[in-house]
């Protein structure tokens, strides 16, 4: 039986589920466009910032055995220059058929609304905020991501400038998920994109007797992580009638699936490109397309949310 992995994302059909998740692969546009063509559904490129940023000294990315630990320190080299690259990747997505997400942060509301201002003229189909990097807090103080008035006041200061899709990625490490989330979505979020990654954590060089880390910290991803983002997507997807991506150490097409059955519309890979490349979206693609044709399932819509009747 032929199976429809189709869904619409804010107004944007998709033809797969799968979005290439911000940061592992950076903004390139060739990058990005190579994403499309293994098979993901849209691409988010890294996040953006108005100012150029140089990040954090390497080492800044680790695999653990369990996932990987990074403090990449949100490098990039500034809205105007991420402009022009996106600008190139829409123009190369559009034989693909997927669909542009530009990822933006910024030290403060206005920071975030005059990049985002800056970058919607490259012409992506989505913004994604990013409130929620848990790499830089002792740069940028508590990220907005915890506090729901904080993370309300960032996404009305982008809509004050941006009327297209939004939206916004939240924290697993946000003690007030549910409040952050509703606060957003009052603000003028389109939806949520849950999340970012954990922690952070500390790993330690047993010779060299220090945390093997540059920043010394660093945000857990990959499949420890998996359980945890699971149930966020959960619980937003019962509380709030958005679309959700939900992301965090998916790596197989019954990974996807349990995204789905607790509410995404969309489901990010970031960590597992890692290991195996972009043959990882054809692979989940595959997986996904032959559990539901065993099952007489012809479309997620059939089995989106499943998981909370």
């Amino acid at each position: 039986m032929p199976v429809d992995l189709g869904v619409e994302l804010l107004g944007v059909h998709l033809r797969n589920p799968l979005v290439l998740a911000s940061g592992i692969w950076g903004s390139a546009a060739g990058t990005l466009v190579r994403a499309a063509r293994a098979g993901a559904g849209a691409v988010t490129s890294k996040s953006c910032s108005l100012e150029p940023r140089t990040g954090h000294h390497n080492p800044t990315v680790l695999p653990w055995g369990h996932g990987l630990i990074n403090a990449v320190g949100l490098s990039n080299s500034g809205a105007l220059a991420e402009r022009d690259e996106l600008a190139r990747a829409r123009a190369g997505l559009a034989a693909t058929g997927a669909a542009l997400i530009a990822s933006v942060f910024g030290e403060t509301p206005r920071t975030f609304a005059e990049a985002v201002d800056i970058i919607a003229a490259a012409g992506p189909h989505i913004v994604e905020l990013n409130i929620s990097c848990p790499n830089v807090e002792s740069e940028f103080g508590r990220p907005f991501a915890h506090d729901p008035l904080a993370a309300a006041q960032v996404t009305a200061a982008v809509r004050a400038v941006y009327r297209g899709p939004l939206l916004v990625k939240l924290s697993p490490n946000a003690s007030e998920l549910l409040a952050v989330a509703r606060a957003v979505v009052a603000a003028g979020a389109d939806g949520l994109t849950m999340g970012n990654t954990l922690g952070p954590g500390m790993l330690i060089d047993l010779d060299a007797r220090q945390p093997i880390l540059s920043n010394r910290v660093g945000g857990i991803s990959g499949p420890a992580l998996r359980p945890i983002a699971v149930r966020c997507v959960y619980e937003l997807a019962a509380a709030l009638d958005v679309p959700i991506i939900g992301t965090g150490g998916v790596a197989s097409g019954r990974d996807a699936l349990e995204m789905v059955m607790a509410g995404a519309t969309a489901v990010g890979i970031g960590s597992a490109l890692y290991a195996e490349g972009d043959a990882v979206f054809g692979r989940v693609l595959a997986e996904m397309a032959r559990w539901m044709e065993e099952r007489g399932v012809a479309s997620l819509d059939e089995i989106r949310g499943c998981a909370r009747v």
